[in-house]
């Protein structure tokens, strides 16, 4: 029975696991993301997360225990001076795993990992600010429907002054109205 047993062994000894944790971490760090199955992704997420926790604090015991999992001088440097002050604020949740599909050889379900503030696509875009808009009609909504009402009364005025004054057979007067009248409603349309 495996009651308890939380770890995932990946199919690998502890010091095989160990060394692939460390160098997709390090990996992760530099890259700020990485494509890997489901199942590494999860476990690097746990694996990495408390790292990230505590290169909040930038002091020397923090970044020797840090580096006793990584053991990378480069990663550890990056993950102090660029990761650590860009996720400050942040009360937990570094990374994201993002499902990507099944592999091509193997059938393995696969995955990115990225770390959440350095995706661009989604920490960049500021949500606009959406103004309120009530079913009942405000009084400049009532007045610009008014003033539609009067623009169109007036063009068809317009129309049948013009049809009183030519005094030419009905089938050249309907092909003169045609094409006015279209362009008598587009600029209505373009005044909206």
């Amino acid at each position: 029975m495996r009651h308890g047993k939380k770890i995932n062994h990946l199919g690998r000894t502890a010091s095989h696991r160990k060394a692939m944790l460390s160098n997709m971490a390090s990996s992760l760090i530099t890259h700020k993301r990485i494509n890997t199955t489901v199942a590494k992704a999860k476990s690097l997420q746990r694996y990495i997360e408390p790292l990230i926790t505590k290169s909040k604090t930038d002091d020397t015991n923090n970044r020797r225990v840090v580096f006793s999992y990584l053991q990378d001088k480069e990663a550890v440097a990056e993950l102090f001076l660029e990761v650590a002050p860009k996720i400050g604020d942040r009360p937990g949740g570094y990374t994201r795993i993002i499902k990507t599909g099944f592999r091509q050889g193997d059938g393995a379900d696969t995955a990115m990992i990225e770390l959440v503030d350095f995706n661009e696509l989604y920490t960049s875009a500021k949500p606009e600010k959406k103004t309120r808009r009530s079913r009942r009609g405000s009084s400049k909504a009532a007045e610009t429907e008014v003033k539609k009402e009067e623009t169109v009364e007036e063009v068809k005025a317009e129309e049948t002054t013009t049809e009183e004054t030519v005094e030419e057979p009905k089938a050249e007067t309907t092909t003169e109205e045609t094409p006015e009248a279209p362009a008598e409603e587009g600029t209505e349309e373009n005044k909206d």
